[in-house]
């Protein structure tokens, strides 16, 4: 139940997960904020000469600095190092490379680890505002020397700083961090070892079906078998009558219910869906579901399935639990209506009410448009075209970027790359327009 929908579950999430992501979240504020009063007072107690990642939890600690230990186990395994001047990132135990993450950079076999002293400022070339080939190659074995090269270094002296790795602006959620811990528990083997038989994108094509959440639940239902048929009840030791309660002719299992009972015979016909389910295993309903979700490629296919199963099920059900005899033109009426329903109105999209007035943009002298894209070979590229009010083109320009295989960097990079033109270019208003939103802060406006 706690899985994510992609891995077979329900989505709930882990009471003592969370409670750490969000004791983390704690913990994040007083790593940020040293200035409040839950920072001062925990600092004044129980770390008054070292730094809060440091800090121990000494004799009788309260229940609260425990619960904050607690958090910081997660926070610590989340966080990296944002390389500015290198003064105080470490070098050979801090964690820097953003792909590595969270793992420590692979050293060469001549190096003796454990130096704690040495800083990432003695591998730049401040100069020239570059890594130092010389002392990378030193330090680091090839791959980890690439990896750590394709590092941009910021202009200018910025200073160092810890940033939370699980999001693209650095800054800590509580999200980002439950999918850490969720990670992280996975790889220490706590997870539940059983492996469904479904792929990722199967689950997604069950997640994503066009039609109302609990018919995509009653979808999950049959795929694990959880429906409470005959066969299912007979499994929990309950004593029922093992035939079909609607044609009384087999037992009553999920392959019968949907496949073999004449009500779903007779409906699957008058739906025109007979078709469909030709050439695949019918031995076991779930897998023959599976594979027909699979080679449905139009959502009015899946609607349709779906409106037929469901039908099928709500039949059986009047029957079972009111006693209700039903007759096939009413269930044809009925399956018609609910389709022609989820096709006029698709799951998951409410119905548009009047438009929102647009938020009217004020003109600028300036318009600069930039992209950014990578390829194979660790080669990317950027470019920029300013034009005025009238859309004409007044310069176009482009970029080159060594050693760069994030797409998100060469978006960031070339925005940067543009903001610079267009600041040394004399230029005073100008509106930047890009396809890569998350190269943008939340509170940029845009202008300048």
């Amino acid at each position: 139940m706690c899985r994510s929908k992609h891995e077979g579950g329900m989505g709930f999430r882990r009471f003592e997960h969370f409670n750490q992501a969000l004791l983390a979240k704690v913990c994040w504020r007083i790593l940020n904020e040293p200035d409040s009063l839950i920072a001062q007072v925990y600092k004044g107690k129980y770390f008054p000469r070292s730094g809060f990642l440091e800090a121990q939890a000494r004799s009788r600690p309260s229940w609260g600095w425990q619960s904050i230990l607690f958090g910081r186990q997660l926070l610590s395994q989340g966080l990296r190092w944002q390389i500015g001047n290198g003064q105080t990132a470490p070098l050979l135990l801090g964690s820097c490379i953003p792909s590595l993450h969270p793992l420590i950079p692979a050293l060469n076999p001549c190096v003796l680890p454990g130096n704690d002293v040495l800083r990432v400022a003695s591998v730049i070339n401040r100069e020239e505002g570059s890594w130092c080939d010389e002392g990378l190659a030193h330090w680091f074995d090839p791959r980890t020397f690439r990896l750590i090269k394709e590092i941009p270094l910021p202009r200018g002296n910025v200073e160092d700083r810890l940033v939370w790795h699980g999001t693209q602006d650095g800054v800590f959620t509580v999200k980002s961090a439950y999918h850490l811990v969720v990670q992280l528990d996975k790889m220490d083997d706590q997870w539940s070892a059983s492996v469904s038989w479904m792929d990722r994108p199967s689950w997604i094509r069950v997640w994503e079906a066009p039609v109302p959440p609990k018919l995509r639940v009653f979808l999950w239902q049959i795929l694990y078998r959880l429906l409470p048929t005959i066969e299912a009840l007979i499994e929990r030791k309950i004593e029922v009558h093992p035939r079909c309660p609607v044609c009384w002719a087999e037992s009553e299992t999920l392959e019968h219910l949907f496949l073999e009972c004449p009500v779903a015979r007779a409906l699957w016909d008058y739906a025109g869906l007979e078709y469909l389910g030709q050439g695949l295993p019918r031995q076991t309903f779930p897998l023959f579901l599976k594979r027909l979700l699979n080679i449905l490629r139009h959502d009015h296919l899946v609607m349709a399935v779906t409106a037929v199963l469901w039908r099928i099920w709500r039949s059986r059900n009047w029957v079972v639990f009111e006693g209700k005899q039903f007759g096939f033109p009413a269930l044809m009426r009925q399956y018609h209506q609910q389709y022609q329903e989820w096709i006029n109105f698709p799951a998951g999209k409410a119905q548009r009410g009047p438009a929102s007035p647009e938020v009217e943009v004020p003109p600028c002298p300036m318009i600069c448009l930039w992209d950014g894209a990578t390829k194979a070979a660790s080669h990317s590229a950027g470019g920029m075209v300013v034009k005025n009010q009238l859309g004409n083109t007044l310069i176009a320009r482009g970029f080159q970027f060594a050693g760069i295989e994030d797409p998100l960097v060469a978006e960031a990079l070339a925005l940067r790359k543009a903001i610079l033109w267009c600041r040394d270019s004399g230029f005073v208003e100008v509106r930047f327009e890009g396809g890569c939103q998350g190269a943008y802060r939340q509170d940029y406006s845009g202008k300048y």
